[in-house]
């Protein structure tokens, strides 16, 4: 476990903290949400909606003003041409997930993507049918999960096997998904997990999971919309088959922003792999042919089936200018330091009035806590009215997410000091 330098619990040590943060400056660059009194509002939320940066309306507007004088012009000319708009912000998110530029394609939403990777990647067989997802996984997950099984004619009460935790544990042991994995592996046809899950804040080893997978002969996919922009993750190197993710949490793309995919580089040629084609996915150099056969494009680009909703992919591409320039290294070093001086407070200030089920790890987590609190929703109702925007899910959690590039050490103070207040 990697030890963070030690925190004290005054305004003045946070205040210092802000004074020293090389990040600090990228607080302005986004759209605070004000509360009743004018001022900003403590915004923890950034795990369910970023925040909009402030240069994402020069980017929308780019759009329309080229619609608007260019028309269909706009795909070829100008100073974002359409064509190729998608490109640069495939190669940045890349970087983001540690993926090679031709492995990440920007297409569809979250849950869509699974849909059309499940299509792809899981193809039961008789003795391998089942698919491996956890517990708590985000809803939308698990019903596509068990609609796709459907489709492909299983029982999903028997061809979908779900760890759950120890006794009264709430979160995953490393130990135990991989002894599932080395027991049912034979019967395992994929492995879909959120790396990140939504609920407890637990990061997995996906690294671990990955290796003892193929091992098995699964093939193995996550779920990265809480991960993605908030950990550091090695899809390439790791192995990983494919993953899915959305944009508007910690990437900050806004409601509806678009999905994103990584498929390994090792897939692009397989010509047995079945896969959904679109005129999108075609070679860049044919897409405008309308040619009768499909020549498909390198990579994950083939996997796109239509072409980008670009005006809602426009605010995507002003937060991914900001990570590129505050430097992914950066802001994964104060996510560690914000998150762990949150914890920290939450210890030394509310005590047993309030229980972090998140691990204590900085290496499990990103930035998200998970707590569970003495009064419940009552109290979740009463943050709210007072300025501190978080998170209720069922049943009996809040959770509160210190993004590294907007929220700052005071937001963390006053946070836990209004914690104490209403608890």
């Amino acid at each position: 476990m990697n030890r963070l330098p030690p925190f004290e619990s005054s305004p003045a040590f946070a205040s210092e903290e802000d004074r020293r943060d090389p990040l600090g400056i990228f607080r302005d660059r986004f759209h605070l949400p004000l509360g009743a009194d004018g001022a900003p509002i403590i915004y923890f939320t950034g795990n369910s909606l970023g925040l909009q940066p402030v240069g994402a309306e020069a980017h929308v507007l780019e759009i329309l003003e080229a619609w608007k004088t260019r028309g269909l012009d706009g795909h070829f000319s100008g100073p974002s041409p359409w064509l190729n708009y998608c490109e640069d912000l495939n190669s940045k998110v890349s970087v983001l997930v540690g993926a090679d530029s031709t492995e990440t394609v920007l297409m569809n939403a979250l849950t869509i993507n699974l849909h059309f990777l499940m299509a792809s990647f899981y193809n039961p067989s008789a003795a391998r049918y089942k698919v491996l997802v956890e517990q708590d996984a985000f809803p939308s997950d698990r019903y596509a999960i068990r609609s796709h099984v459907e489709w492909r004619g299983c029982d999903p009460e028997n061809a979908i096997l779900v760890l759950r935790p120890r006794g009264d544990e709430t979160l995953l042991r490393t130990e135990d998904i991989l002894t599932v994995i080395a027991e049912s592996g034979s019967e395992i046809a994929l492995v879909l997990l959120g790396g990140l899950n939504y609920y407890t804040g637990q990061l997995l080893d996906m690294e671990e999971i990955t290796r003892a997978a193929h091992e098995a002969g699964c093939v193995v996919g996550f779920d990265l919309a809480h991960a993605a922009g908030n950990v550091a993750l090695n899809l390439h190197d790791w192995n990983v088959d494919f993953a899915a993710w959305c944009t508007y949490k910690y990437l900050n793309a806004g409601p509806g922003g678009p999905g994103c995919i990584f498929v390994h580089a090792r897939h692009s040629a397989d010509s047995n792999l079945p896969a959904l084609h679109g005129w999108w996915g075609q070679n860049i150099a044919d897409r405008f042919r309308m040619l009768d056969n499909f020549a498909p494009a390198r990579g994950a680009l083939a996997f796109q089936i239509s072409n980008p909703a670009l005006l809602s992919t426009a605010p995507l591409k002003a937060s991914l200018e900001l990570f590129e320039e505050a430097g992914f290294p950066a802001i994964l070093e104060k996510s560690r330091r914000l998150t762990g001086y949150f914890e920290y407070l939450l210890k030394t200030r509310i005590g047993e009035k309030a229980t972090v089920i998140t691990p204590g790890d900085p290496d499990h987590r990103g930035a998200q806590l998970s707590i569970r609190i003495h009064g419940g929703r009552d109290v979740f109702e009463t943050l709210k009215s007072r300025g501190v925007s978080c998170d209720w899910r069922e049943p009996g959690i809040i959770r509160m997410a210190p993004v590294p590039l907007y929220n700052s050490y005071s937001d963390v103070f006053q946070a836990v000091e209004a914690l104490d207040d209403v608890t």
